[in-house]
């Protein structure tokens, strides 16, 4: 087995030329530049050096040619490894993160501001996908719109009231009774998270919208709204404040969406996600909701 400190000792000896100046550069005694070459002569099998004696620099042999060739690629990959590991100890390392519309918008760019002010060389990437159990087997950390199962650790972030977003004019300004949905032509998000919740609470209290459109984007959704498709029941903070929406709370009001990040438990995170972790903890990452009122009033 080949020691790297052999190896870094046969490089100074080939650069320096004789024993003598390899051990001033390395701040070694010369008779432990001796002892480190002997000892790799006897891993590699042979002699590395031809010694001519005297103040005449030694050659490499052709074995040594081999070996040395080799050492400094090993070296060059082994202080390659150690500047890695000590960048990733810095939190200069990946970090993947699940996330949805509302998070992205919202939650996200604080997180990633702050990461890469603390960290310029970390990569972060991002899956948004529309879930209905979230899975972490390949990411560090999820923001999802529930407390997810028993194998997660989470951390709640913020309760997102539903608000009815309609067409000025509509309904009267202020608050709209639940009860109004009754058989109202709505567009909605796919039956699934969030939106399965609202829907079984509808039902709940005997309240059958129809849903005439269905996608998952929150924009989308919106401009169907204004296109005169049918109103929507939406987080509020999924709705921007648009002059060519009327934003209504609702009376009764349905169980608030809940924001969580979510990561594995039991799990050991790299530097940056830990970081993450505690950035969210501080409660940077809260998105408080935007005031639920109707562009149609005054």
């Amino acid at each position: 087995m080949y020691e790297l400190r052999h190896l870094a000792t046969l490089i100074a000896v080939a650069d320096h030329g004789t024993f003598g100046r390899a051990a001033t550069a390395l701040g070694y005694a010369q008779s432990s530049v001796s002892q480190q070459i002997a000892a790799l002569e006897r891993t590699a099998g042979g002699p590395l050096f031809d010694r001519p004696g005297g103040p005449r620099p030694v050659q490499l042999t052709p074995l040594g040619v081999v070996v040395l060739d080799h050492g400094r690629e090993l070296l060059g990959r082994a202080r390659a490894m150690t500047d890695a590991v000590e960048r990733f100890r810095a939190g200069d390392g990946r970090i993947d993160i699940g996330t949805f519309q509302t998070a992205t918008n919202l939650l996200l760019p604080p997180l990633i501001r702050e990461l890469r002010d603390a960290h310029p060389g970390c990569d972060i990437r991002l899956l948004e996908e529309e879930t209905d159990v979230p899975d972490l087997s390949e990411l560090d950390l999820m923001f999802f719109d529930g407390p997810g199962d028993d194998d997660v650790e989470r951390l709640k972030l913020a309760e997102d009231p539903h608000v009815l977003v309609a067409r000025p004019g509509d309904f009267e300004a202020g608050t709209v009774r639940l009860r109004q949905l009754d058989g109202l032509p709505l567009v909605a998000h796919p039956a699934i998270c969030d939106q399965a919740r609202v829907e079984a609470a509808l039902d709940a209290e005997g309240i059958r919208p129809r849903f005439v459109f269905r996608t998952v984007g929150n924009e989308a959704l919106l401009a169907m709204v204004r296109a005169g498709l049918g109103a929507a029941v939406m987080p509020r903070l999924a709705v921007t404040d648009d002059q060519d929406l009327s934003i209504h709370p609702l009376e009764p009001g349905l169980p608030a969406r809940e924001i969580y990040l979510l990561w594995q438990a039991g799990r050991t995170h790299s530097p940056l996600a830990a970081h993450a972790i505690a950035i969210a903890r501080r409660g940077a990452l809260t998105a408080a909701p935007r005031q639920a009122t109707s562009t149609a009033s005054s």
